[in-house]
């Protein structure tokens, strides 16, 4: 090349030279035109001398300048197309609007190139007339209440049908369904009956709940109060018995204190050699003291049993202490 720029210089034919540089200026710009760069998620079909001749995937390619030609540029994610209302009929005759949304994909471009001409045309017409199909085999009420079983079966028919055009549907929803006037009031009559009757439901079940709750705390109320009287009583029991102790051992041992001090005396007098009367006299002042005490029970010495003979000796021993007195 720069021989030849060279050789064309120094022949002096400048005018040829920059009209080559064009020319190969012009060739260049077009080989770089036909580089086709597909970009991720698209593929391009490539039709040469008028027929299907590859399928281009990520990456760059070269478009043969005159033969070649990118006949359609298709996208690989998945669509969504949201299609109008369409009337449909139920089996009990009551005519409704129903729009739906189609997710599709491609799956073949070949056959999304050349197998249908409007494809999303084509799907939004197969819809309609699915849906007419099994919305016409169910009532009102259980096309209201049966949306998700309508999806699938709508999705199951369009992805078969749609499969020779190399479409594939994956979801299909019912947007809205919308039933004539009358019927959306007699509805909407009946919704607000079935939330009042709920709440009637509700407040009834809080009021006897309430009531429950009032009479276990009663019951509760009532439970502790015996149990509290119940612990008073025995309480008031224990108390008794421990004061009915004290009292029979405070009997007890006055008992034995005036026991003991009689013993106590009577040894006195033994050591004493008292005479017999006056032993008699002292007697009579024991038995007299615990005659006096609270005892319920009185021991009498088997001599002083005989009454007769207790009173003459206590006279005699008087008689005595008097004239003993008198001298």
């Amino acid at each position: 090349m720069n021989n030849l720029i060279s050789a064309a210089l120094a022949a002096g034919n400048t005018p040829a030279l920059f009209v080559g540089l064009g020319i190969l200026l012009v060739i260049l710009l077009f080989l770089i035109a036909n580089i086709k760069i597909v970009a991720q998620a698209q593929v391009y079909v490539i039709e040469r001398l008028g027929s299907y001749h590859a399928t281009w995937q990520t990456g760059p390619h070269f478009l043969v300048p005159f033969l070649d030609r990118v006949a359609k540029r298709v996208s690989l994610k998945e669509n969504v197309v949201d299609f109008p209302p369409q009337p449909v009929i139920t089996k009990d005759n009551v005519t409704m609007q129903i729009d739906t949304i189609v997710f599709y994909l491609v799956s073949d471009p070949k056959l999304f190139t050349y197998g249908i001409d409007r494809p999303i045309s084509a799907i939004e017409n197969l819809t309609a007339t699915t849906l007419r199909n099994i919305i016409g085999d169910m009532d009102l009420e259980a096309t209201l209440t049966s949306r998700d079983t309508i999806n699938s079966q709508i999705t199951a028919m369009l992805d078969e049908a749609t499969d020779k055009w190399g479409i594939k549907v994956t979801r299909v929803e019912l947007k809205n369904i919308m039933p004539p006037r009358d019927i959306q009031d007699s509805m909407e009559k009946q919704m607000k009956a079935e939330r009042e009757r709920r709440e009637a439901i509700l407040q009834a079940e809080g009021r006897k709940k309430s009531q429950i709750l009032i009479a276990e705390g009663e019951k509760e109320s009532q439970i502790l109060r015996a149990q509290a009287d119940k612990e008073a009583a025995i309480l008031r029991a224990e108390a008794e018995k421990e004061k009915q102790i004290r009292e029979a051992e405070g009997e007890a041992e006055a008992i034995m204190m005036v026991q003991k001090a009689l013993a106590d005396s009577l040894r006195v007098l033994s050591d004493a050699n008292p005479s017999e009367k006056v032993l008699t006299l002292k007697s009579l002042e024991a038995l007299q003291k615990v005659a006096d005490g609270r005892a319920t029970k009185l021991i009498i010495p088997s001599e002083l049993q005989n009454l007769t003979s207790l009173i003459a000796a206590a006279k005699e021993t008087v008689a005595d202490v008097t004239a003993v007195k008198e001298k």
